[in-house]
């Protein structure tokens, strides 16, 4: 196919998977609001839903299916990428849209959701596929999976003419135990290779397109190790505070909200050998091999290695904000984590000596997650003059593209030297926004691709690493927190934390 754009030549192709019925458990909350349904619009807005799928909405609220379609309706309005609203799009995919109102404990909300899937079967040609979404709380999974198994809702690994595919959420688990003990419970009803688990930054184009810099482009693989990079920095920024998830919050912190789950997929791609071929296993071998061989931070290195903060009240956009501690639903004496910093290590032949320094937090300057590469120093200063090492920056929010910044000379008699970049953007390279990155990941589920979920050995490998500074943190002093102001770049210690190496964080 043509197009005014000749870059978008070859994105056409279309993945459509043999029809299903998709269940959301947990249908009215928050995260079905505001990216399941409006991503699940937009599929029906790219033509990429199979003819036949249906979505049933489950949750406890008693409504009618009406009123579930007129919250969809506006929930799309307002979150989906696509606005306004296509009303003859919507009407076809509010006629898929069913709504069943139960509390999850119950067997006998079960049997009526086989009785609506049956019947969806026999109307819609479903076949028996069932794709089921947890948008609920990880205490609630055991409850759900059970009653499914009890129900008959679950089929065999083995039964070639249907599938039963799940989507769980993060964060799996709170340490190493709890997530050991979550993967046992899933499997005993379900098959690992029918468990997705997802994290959305992995579907995001920019993390994707990292492989494609990387394993694609013959100049950057001969460079990508210790012999070239002096260190790399990845930062995962929000300027927003907890936005009414105190509760949460509180007992999660940044640690598992972001950490041991974003950061960690950021830094396994960044740092992944090339797999043999790229499928779901090998692909996924390579990067927890990235894992397992991560340096411990263990015993007084916790310490010395990682830093926590917290948000204080400050300034945002101008105007005056509050503090962690004031937010609701927090503990006026809360010393959970909204900040953190490590220094962390990947001790294999690749990059082992290779400083990897990582950040995220909330209630930062702005709004930024990016990869920065550090490249080391010329062998000799050209002509006495300073030289700046080069620098590749991969963005992946919200101004996705790639930056390559590196030396050229000032026009003009003399020999003076100026830092420019080579800028790649997405957006105006490709035209307009891509397919947000839960659209990609539900494709993925319903076509059966798992490559950007994450196994069970994965996320155990992940908890092993992190588990030990946790637990060094509720084992030591409380810190002094708040540890940094709103609108400021967290807290003094991060800076330490890289200065001391000689190397400072990378202004974005």
């Amino acid at each position: 196919m043509s197009h005014d754009n000749p870059f978008r030549d070859g994105l056409d192709t279309e993945r459509i998977a043999a029809p299903c019925v998709f269940v959301i458990f947990g249908a009215s909350g928050d995260l079905a609001r505001r990216k399941l349904l409006p991503a699940l619009y937009n599929l029906a807005v790219s033509r990429l839903l199979p003819a036949g799928m249906s979505i049933i909405g489950v949750a406890l609220p008693e409504m009618n299916e009406d009123a579930y379609r007129k919250g969809m309706h506006d929930a799309v309005g307002e979150f989906s990428r696509r606005k306004p609203i296509d009303e003859t799009v919507w009407n076809d995919f509010a006629s898929r849209l069913h709504y069943l109102s139960g509390k999850f404990e119950d067997e006998a909300t079960f049997a009526r959701l086989r009785e609506m899937l049956e019947n969806l079967d026999r109307t819609n040609g479903t076949g028996g596929n069932r794709l089921y979404y947890l948008a609920i709380p990880p205490s609630a999974f055991p409850l759900v999976n059970d009653n499914l198994a009890k129900a008959g809702l679950v089929a065999d690994i083995g039964d070639p003419k249907r599938y039963t595919r799940i989507i769980v959420e993060k964060p799996f688990g709170r340490d190493l135990a709890s997530a050991e003990a979550l993967n046992a419970s899933m499997h005993k009803v379900f098959h690992e290779r029918q468990i997705f688990r997802i994290d959305h930054y992995l579907g995001k184009e920019t993390v994707q397109n990292l492989v494609a810099l990387r394993f694609g482009n013959a100049i950057f693989e001969p460079i990508w190790n210790r012999n070239h990079i002096d260190h790399l920095q990845i930062t995962v920024a929000e300027d927003i505070g907890v936005e009414g998830r105190g509760k949460f919050y509180e007992e999660a912190g940044t640690t598992r909200d972001i950490v041991q789950n974003h950061l960690l997929q950021l830094l396994m791609v960044t740092a992944m050998e090339p797999p043999v071929a790229f499928t779901a296993d090998e692909v996924r071998d390579e990067k927890v091999k990235v894992l397992r061989a991560l340096k411990p931070i263990v015993d007084e290195d916790v310490a010395r290695f990682t830093v926590r903060g917290q948000y204080g009240p400050g300034n945002w956009e101008g105007h005056p904000v509050l503090g962690y501690r004031q937010e609701p639903s927090v503990s006026p004496t809360s010393n959970v984590e909204t900040f953190v910093a490590m220094r962390i290590e990947v001790d294999n032949w690749r990059f082992a000596g290779v400083p990897i320094y990582v950040r995220a937090g909330k209630r930062l300057a702005r709004r930024a997650t990016e990869i920065s590469v550090h490249f080391k120093r010329v062998p000799h200063a050209l002509l006495t003059h300073s030289v700046d090492p080069d620098v590749l920056v991969i963005r992946i929010q919200p101004d996705e593209g790639i930056g390559l910044r590196f030396v050229a000379k000032v026009p003009g008699p003399t020999m003076t030297l100026r830092p420019v970049t080579m800028d790649f953007r997405y957006g105006s390279t490709f035209g307009g926004s891509g397919p947000e990155a839960y659209e990609r990941l539900i494709v993925d589920a319903m076509v059966g691709d798992p490559t950007l979920f994450a196994r069970a050995d994965e996320v155990s490998a992940a908890w092993r690493f992190i588990t030990p500074i946790l637990q060094a943190w509720a084992a030591g002093p409380a810190p002094a927190f708040p540890s940094y102001a709103s609108g400021a770049w967290g807290p003094k210690a991060s800076f330490d934390l890289i200065e001391r190496d000689g190397r400072n964080w990378r202004r974005l």
